[in-house]
């Protein structure tokens, strides 16, 4: 259920109490965590960027782009042809410089 809490909304999850004993952790590490890992899937698949990922993790972008890189996530996704625009304007940047 979304509610609004001014400039924010407010994501409740169910989750079986099992879930805690299973993980060891305290309540507080498990929904921080599962926070964290609803934020890496939304920036994965493109519906966050990752400034809005970080955020919604709670973290900022240079600690969330450095945890995305243990994961091995790429913090850059682009396609083919972007890449090659990129390589082209890198190559073009050296050769003129």
């Amino acid at each position: 259920m979304w509610t609004s809490l001014g400039c924010m909304a407010e994501l409740m999850l169910e989750y079986p109490d099992d879930l805690l004993v299973a993980s060891g952790k305290p309540r507080s590490e498990v929904e921080r965590e599962l926070k964290f890992q609803l934020a890496v899937r939304l920036f994965e698949v493109g519906q966050l960027s990752l400034g809005k990922a970080a955020e919604l993790a709670g973290w900022n972008r240079l600690r969330f782009a450095d945890e995305l890189g243990r994961l091995k996530v790429a913090v850059v996704n682009l396609d083919d042809q972007e890449i090659e625009a990129e390589l082209h304007a890198i190559r073009g940047t050296h050769h003129s410089g």
